[in-house]
């Protein structure tokens, strides 16, 4: 066989899988779906949705392709606003390294449709329980449900800098592990924001030798001999005063300016934004919260169960450094637990008649 005809004819092989793998998710599709449209819960009326995940990020729909595959009727509310939406890649996803967050998303759509799985863009307004959740949204529906999963994640407070904002993602940024690899080598600055960025300067400059901490509103007193030995020992320079404004050309960060009036050259500034977690729904059931350094978070054991019995919690809705393999690993703990939950409920409710 040459090697012309060989190449053809795995060509065609390939083509006849692909063919083969597509009819086969067509049926799948067809049957998961007419399987979520007629199922029923036991003990529930028939327009009662086994879970509703709140958030459609990597947690969310993570959540809603194990509980669909499972053959429960579930229903994700998707405010469209994913923490990671200003950055063009994502990284450190294996298989879905340097895949742009939209598509990400869009490919999990996709996933939990095959299964019946319905999506609706909206917010939820309320939530309040009397045995099952009433879930209200924000186009005016309501919807029933056994049992929640909250997965809001977070939004990020920017510092009031202005060019930090508009550079998000970009080449201001905020993590080493998402973005590092990317602009390694190249000048980085570190925005303080408070003595903790210490460690942020130390963390990247595994990444650049080029590093300046600029302590903006820091004290050079509130560092710690250590910090300064430590920053000397990794080559981050430190220049004390409040910096007024990122200097831009060519749609590139190239410096910042210090209210002195004076410029440092660099591609790249580091940022700790504050985060500020969406756990109000969480909040108004009355789930525990743990306040942190960074923010305050739901109290969760380990499958993301909060205290609030039947409602979950997964993503930065629980902390603000999950990372989008974290999120969707604690969507499907959540959501594997709830399968469990509801079939032991079932089965208890039918014994007892």
């Amino acid at each position: 066989m040459t090697e012309h005809t060989r190449n053809t004819q795995d060509t065609r092989n390939d083509q006849n899988a692909r063919k083969a793998r597509d009819a086969r998710n067509t049926r799948d599709t067809e049957r998961n779906g007419n399987a979520g449209r007629t199922r029923r819960t036991g003990g529930h009326g028939s327009g009662t949705h086994d879970v509703v995940v709140v958030g459609g990020g990597a947690a969310g729909l993570s959540a809603a392709l194990v509980l669909g595959r499972a053959r429960r009727r579930t229903l994700v509310v998707d405010a469209g606003e994913p923490r990671n939406a200003p950055s063009s890649h994502m990284q450190g996803y294996l298989s879905r390294d340097g895949m742009a967050p939209a598509e990400f998303l869009a490919v999990g759509r996709e996933e939990i449709a095959r299964y019946g799985v319905e999506l609706v863009r909206d917010r939820v307004t309320d939530v309040t329980r009397d045995g099952d959740f009433t879930v209200v949204l924000g186009a005016g529906r309501t919807v029933r449900a056994r049992r929640l999963v909250v997965a809001t994640g977070l939004q990020d407070e920017l510092p009031a800098v202005p060019g930090v904002a508009e550079r998000f993602g970009r080449d201001v940024l905020h993590c080493p592990f998402c973005h590092g690899w990317e602009v390694r080598d190249e000048p980085f600055g570190v925005l303080a924001a408070g003595p903790a960025s210490v460690h942020q300067a130390l963390m990247v400059s595994q990444w650049s030798k080029d590093v300046t901490l600029f302590l903006h509103t820091v004290a050079e007193e509130e560092l710690s001999g250590q910090d300064l030995r430590r920053l000397a020992a990794a080559g981050v320079d430190v220049v004390p005063g409040e910096v007024a404004e990122l200097l831009v050309e060519d749609d590139r960060l190239t410096g910042v300016r210090l209210a002195d009036g004076s410029v440092h050259a660099r591609s790249v500034l580091y940022v700790a934004p504050r985060p500020v977690p969406r756990t109000g729904l969480l909040e108004r059931l009355g789930a525990a919260m743990d306040e942190t350094p960074f923010g305050t978070y739901p109290v969760v054991d380990p499958t993301g169960l909060t205290t609030v019995p039947g409602v979950w919690a997964a993503g930065n809705a629980i902390g603000f450094a999950e990372q989008v393999v974290h999120a969707a690993s604690g969507g499907y703990r959540a959501a594997s637990a709830i399968v469990g939950d509801l079939l032991m409920a079932d089965l208890d409710a039918a014994v007892t008649g």
